[in-house]
C-alpha cells in the first residue's frame, strides 16, 4: 500500500532526528555503531608447532585442522582470501557431531543448515546439488552423521585448492623458517 507522502516526509525526519542524536553522543557510543575493520587475527596462544610438525601439514590437511595453532593460522589465511566459510563449516560440522541432545542436535543442524547449506546462505559452502539434496534428507532426522557427506566434500576441496596455496603463503612460509 502506498504511504501518504507526509508519513513519508515525517519518516525521513523521525530517522535523520536518530540519526544526529547517534552522532553526537560521546565517541564510546559511536564504536558500537561503526566497528573499527577488523585487525588479522593472530593465531590464538596455542604452542607453535615444531618445524617437524609443520612440515607434516604440507601433505596432510587432516594433521593441520588436528593442530589448534594449525588450524588458526589456516582459517586466518582462508579469511585472507575471503573464503573462510569452509574452514567454519568443517568446524561447525566437528563441533556438531559432539553433541549428545537430539533438541541441541536439532538446533544446531538447523543453523548450520542456514548459515552455510540453504541457497544464498550468509557463508554459503560450494556444494554440488547431490551433495546438498543428501544433506537436506538427512536433516528431517538430524543424527551425528547429517553433514558428513557435505563435510568431506569441503574437506576434499580445502585439500585439493586450499591447502596448496596455504602452504606457499607468508603465514605457513614464517612457521617453517
Amino acid at each position: 500500500p502506498d504511504l501518504p507522502l507526509l508519513t513519508l516526509s515525517c519518516r525521513a525526519k523521525e530517522i535523520k532526528t536518530k540519526l544526529g542524536t547517534l552522532l553526537q553522543k560521546p565517541d564510546s557510543a559511536i564504536d558500537f555503531i561503526i566497528p573499527y575493520p577488523e585487525k588479522p587475527e593472530k593465531p590464538p596462544k596455542a604452542q607453535k608447532p615444531s618445524l617437524e610438525e609443520a612440515l607434516l601439514w604440507r601433505d596432510s590437511l587432516e594433521k593441520l585442522l588436528q593442530n589448534p595453532y594449525g588450524l588458526a593460522s589456516f582459517h586466518s589465511f582462508l579469511r585472507s582470501e575471503f573464503s573462510e566459510e569452509n574452514i567454519e563449516f568443517w568446524v561447525a560440522c566437528e563441533d556438531y557431531k559432539k553433541i549428545k541432545s537430539p533438541v541441541k542436535m536439532a538446533e544446531k543442524a538447523k543453523k548450520i543448515y542456514e548459515e552455510f547449506i540453504q541457497t544464498e546462505a550468509p557463508k554459503e559452502v560450494n556444494i554440488d546439488h547431490f551433495t546438498k539434496a543428501v544433506t537436506m534428507k538427512n536433516l528431517v532426522e538430524p543424527s551425528p552423521s547429517s553433514f558428513d557427506m557435505a563435510q568431506k566434500r569441503i574437506f576434499a576441496l580445502m585439500e585439493k585448492d586450499s591447502l596448496p596455496r596455504f602452504v606457499r603463503s607468508e603465514f605457513y612460509q614464517e612457521l617453517i623458517k
